[in-house]
């Protein structure tokens, strides 16, 4: 039996083939449901997310066209939207907000793996929770991130005015009183570390 998570409740199916799915099954999943934003953790359960609301989804926007535009200035590597599926180390497939990956780790992908949820752990990432988000469980999602890799990762916080930045070296910092605006120009400005 599958276990389908939401942000809202767990729905069990009778699917035994869910849990069971190949990475390449699994893609073919998500290309036949491509109107639903679906994820795996690393247990193999399907996890569905619901769509955002406008102001997230402009934040988002915001986040990404920045990110792009440090990206494109820098020539530095590639720059993903929220859509981009990343099949990590602990056999997960998550989709961050934001990403971006060096030119260094892009070239060392075979194509088909670039073409697909490719088999590689972005060095940063950003979440940005939306009013149906639990920041316990957002906090939780973070460190899977950075246990699977990331070397710098945003978990921002526009209702509660706050942003943690989480490294690879196992540190938090709590950044309070933000403005979405400065936090992106700050991140980005933390990608030249990197």
């Amino acid at each position: 039996m599958a276990k389908i998570l939401t942000s809202e409740y767990s729905l069990d199916i009778v699917a035994p083939q869910l849990e069971a799915m190949t990475d390449d099954e699994f893609f073919g999943f998500c290309l036949q449901n491509k109107h639903l934003k679906i994820e795996r953790d690393e247990n193999h359960q399907i996890l569905f997310m619901p769509p955002e609301g406008l102001e997230t989804a402009a934040m988002n926007g915001s986040i990404y066209l920045t990110l792009g535009i440090w990206n494109m200035q820098n020539d530095a590597g590639i720059a993903f939207g929220s859509s981009a599926g990343f099949s990590l180390p602990d056999s997960s497939m998550r989709s961050p907000d934001a990403a971006w990956v060096s030119k260094k780790k892009w070239g060392g992908m075979d194509k088909g793996d670039q073409a697909k949820f490719g088999h590689v752990t972005p060095e940063f990432i950003v979440e940005l929770m939306s009013l149906s988000d639990n920041q316990k469980d957002a906090k939780a999602r973070m460190q899977k991130w950075i246990e699977n890799g990331v070397l710098l990762g945003w978990l921002i916080d526009p209702a509660k005015k706050e942003a943690y930045i989480y490294r690879a070296d196992g540190t938090i910092a709590k950044v309070d009183g933000l403005i979405i605006h400065l936090v992106v120009k700050m991140y980005c400005r933390a990608l030249d570390l990197i």
